[in-house]
């Protein structure tokens, strides 16, 4: 697929908070936890700011430790750096295991329920600083936001294990990071306000991938209370073997032996990044990595053959939006201008993890709606055969094993550009509140802002109980896979059971299989 995506736009344990001298706008806040000292502003509104701590510290492919407390007290004041990537993000560091908190009462008295975000953008690019995830307006909400940053692409899931045991966990580095993330939090948050014992893990996309294969892995049982999923997200990992297939393809282009991996440790973090465009033997395209099902982090796949069992008591909302696919293509551009009835089917067919005819499915799609484009059946295949029924599959799988989840859908169009519809990751600035952030696509105005809270007072509602209802709203019911309620976000939100019916039922006549997995 062709055009522009938003994604890459888009020493003790006494806790104590004190104000200090005022320096423009803000006012000093110093907050004292087991990893130390730290030295943040109360911005006005009354949300308190740390910016930029660092949870741990990781050797080039080995797993993280945890960062020693400082002997002084630290400034975090300043974002830290992101991981290593493709694109113009910075500043750029190894040293990137950084996170940062919005609360707005920065007492241990608080016990205020937490929401860590984790990022998306496919493994391989993203950052917790980015100013549509910025933390103050859901913060001043009630509750305790972390975001964070952790290794990407070659420096957080690059598999080595099968070519050196010197690189046993390499495969899993990223998500390794994003458990000591969590085990951070644990010990640490009730200073700054948070209630521990009530932690939210909330993910985009990618993100969304991450934290559904965190409920997977031994390192992080118990370190997420409620978990809910953005966007769509995938439900398959990497096996060994295919894993390595792309070890040896990315090390081909980087010039590097299988034989020999000692220039791994030593290269030019630059030059690593460079040879991310190797292509990938099993996709084509750039090489993908991501979680690895090596054994060791992770010994069983997340949602094959059910829903894990460690994940089943962690309740989960997941969503999608209506429209996932066309944030990715440029309305203008030449991909959606040259789209026709010709070439429609072998556009459609690269995209799905889906095997099935794709003239069939264009047939199928002009036959339920005569009236639509090739443009609007691409998007509407896509979305419902690619991003929709990965979603489904983690919904239908929670469903069997009798967890909780409660499944949406944002039908709120941007109103940026109507053309996007509801776009992939809209509900992350819906969420944050953040749709006058750079990137965010929402639009501004009284409709977004309604929209926003809409979808907000569920997700607050979630992280304090572990249930998105309360009185003055109406029910949303659990998923099961009799009724398939669904809560449909306009302006207000109202439950349809069994939304895209028919799409659903045209992409069911085939696993979902994500090649390489």
């Amino acid at each position: 697929m062709t055009g522009t995506t938003r994604r890459a736009v888009l020493a003790g344990g006494v806790g104590m908070a004190a104000a200090g001298a005022v320096f423009g706008q803000t006012a000093e806040v110093r907050v004292a936890c087991p990893a130390g000292r730290f030295i943040g502003e109360r911005l006005d509104g009354g949300i308190n700011r740390f910016l930029g701590i660092r949870y741990g510290r990781a050797a080039r492919f080995q797993p993280p430790i945890a960062e020693a407390p400082s002997r002084d007290p630290v400034s975090a004041v300043k974002l830290g750096p992101v991981c290593p990537q493709r694109g113009k993000r910075g500043p750029q560091s190894e040293e990137c295991l950084v996170l940062n908190v919005w609360t707005p009462d920065a007492t241990p008295a608080a016990r205020l329920p937490v929401m860590i975000y984790i990022h998306g953008g496919a493994y391989a690019f993203g950052s917790g600083g980015d100013p549509v995830c910025d933390g103050r307006h859901l913060a001043g909400r009630g509750v305790v936001v972390v975001t964070l940053n952790h290794r990407l692409n070659v420096l957080g899931y690059l598999y080595l294990a099968r070519l050196s045991a010197t690189f046993a966990d390499s495969g899993n580095a990223g998500q390794l990071d994003l458990a000591l993330a969590l085990r951070w939090v644990r010990d640490n948050i009730g200073a700054f306000g948070g209630d521990p014992a009530r932690v939210t893990a909330f993910g985009d996309s990618g993100g969304g991938g991450k934290v559904t294969t965190l409920l997977a892995m031994p390192a992080a049982t118990g370190l997420i209370h409620h978990a809910a999923t953005m966007s769509g997200q995938q439900v398959t990992v990497s096996g060994p073997l295919n894993a390595t297939r792309r070890a040896r393809a990315y090390l081909e282009k980087l010039g590097v032996s299988p034989s020999d991996l000692s220039p791994l440790t030593t290269l030019p973090v630059e030059r690593l990044i460079e040879a991310l465009d190797a292509e990938d033997p099993i996709l084509g395209g750039s090489v993908h990595m991501g979680p690895v099902l090596d054994m060791r982090t992770l010994r069983r796949h997340p949602f094959w053959p059910n829903a894990h069992p460690a994940a089943v008591a962690v309740p989960m909302l997941s969503g999608n939006a209506r429209d996932e696919m066309r944030g990715f293509s440029d309305p203008d551009g030449d991909f959606v201008r040259t789209m026709n009835w010709t070439n429609l089917a072998t556009r459609i067919a690269a995209e799905l993890p889906v095997d099935l005819p794709p003239e069939w499915i264009v047939a199928e799609y002009r036959r339920h709606l005569p009236a639509v484009s090739p443009a609007d059946v691409y998007f509407l295949a896509t979305t419902a055969g690619r991003s929709w029924r990965g979603q489904l599959e983690v919904a239908e799988a929670r469903a069997r094993a009798g967890a909780p989840v409660w499944l949406y859908q944002v039908d709120f169009v941007s109103r940026a550009d109507p053309r996007q519809g509801a776009f992939h990751c809209i509900d992350v600035p819906l969420v944050f509140g953040t749709f006058d952030a750079a990137g965010a696509g929402t639009g501004t105005g009284p409709d977004v802002r309604t929209a926003s809270r809409t979808i907000q007072d569920r997700f607050i509602a979630f992280a304090r109980t572990g249930n998105p209802n309360f009185r003055e709203v109406p029910h949303w019911p659990t998923y099961t896979s009799r009724k398939r309620a669904t809560m449909i976000f306009e302006l207000a939100g109202h439950v349809v059971d069994d939304p895209r019916r028919w799409q659903r039922e045209l992409f069911a006549g085939a696993p979902y299989v994500q090649p390489g997995s």
